[in-house]
């Protein structure tokens, strides 16, 4: 059976398996776009794609497109847009998860799933507590691989961004960038069972669009001068459940309770 046809079949049963390949808005003029580098080699020699079949592209501003294959070149593949898609698959507000570095591969599980999750961006902050260095000489190739990473995810979970993840920052730098959110926080073990503004009441005045940085401490947990830097800057803490997280799993839990809130109960302060 030819993948086109696995992907119909599935599709009659309300579940949509096409391949989502993310472009620029620039490759899509009038009814046509054309596919090229990693997505291209994927769809060609991944999926062995024909003429044809049809896949879902995305431009990243929150639009999606069925599309039918119409040409395959060896450095890209060009597609017709057959229909601009209904979807409604992403937060109704902007996430910004600013983490602490962390030992190995634990902030490339964040990466995955806080994406899947919903995220919008992330900020690999290096704090006085991580113990893991990135050097300044690595950054460029690390954030790479960063990408990658959320843009795999968010191909598996049907979004219809992928979440931009910046360079590493000091804590001093994370904080010059207030100005850009409506909110900043950061949740620490140290602040989880007595914080002046937990949880809660936060998402009881979430509004569509707001813009959110939360920053979360790495495995050390944040230090007391940070909070202190934090705090003047306008930071509040907020505390995430009775219970310690480990770093990994606190922008997780942050996602999926907002996701809860938002998605599911459909709670949004302004409507």
């Amino acid at each position: 059976m030819k993948v086109a046809r696995a992907w119909k079949i599935v599709s009659y049963f309300g579940v949509d398996f096409m391949q989502r390949y993310f472009i620029e808005k620039t490759q899509l003029i009038n009814d046509e776009a054309i596919i090229t580098g990693e997505a291209a080699h994927h769809l060609r020699n991944v999926m062995r794609a024909s003429i044809g079949e049809q896949v879902i592209i995305c431009t990243g501003k929150q639009s999606s497109y069925l599309a039918e294959i119409t040409h395959l070149h060896k450095m890209n593949i060009t597609v017709r847009i057959v229909e601009k898609r209904k979807e409604n698959v992403e937060l109704p507000i902007f996430v910004t998860i600013a983490q602490g570095i962390t030992k190995a591969d634990k902030f490339d599980l964040v990466l995955q799933k806080a994406t899947e999750c919903g995220a919008t961006a992330f900020i690999p902050v290096a704090m006085q507590r991580s113990v893991a260095k990135i050097e300044a000489t690595k950054a460029a190739k690390k954030n790479q691989r960063w990408q990658k990473i959320v843009l795999e995810a968010a191909r598996q979970s049907h979004r219809q961004i992928v979440p931009k993840v910046a360079n590493p920052l000091a804590i001093n730098d994370l904080i010059s960038l207030t100005s850009q959110y409506d909110i900043c926080l950061f949740a620490d073990e140290a602040y989880a069972t007595n914080c002046q503004k937990p949880l809660a009441k936060i998402m009881d005045k979430l509004k569509r669009d707001l813009r959110i940085l939360v920053l979360i401490g790495p495995e050390g947990g944040i230090a007391d001068s940070e909070v202190e830097l934090l705090t003047n800057a306008g930071f509040s803490a907020i505390g995430l459940g009775p219970r310690i997280l480990r770093t990994e799993t606190a922008a997780i839990y942050l996602m999926s309770a907002l996701s809860y809130v938002l998605e599911i109960e459909g709670r949004l302060a302004d409507e």
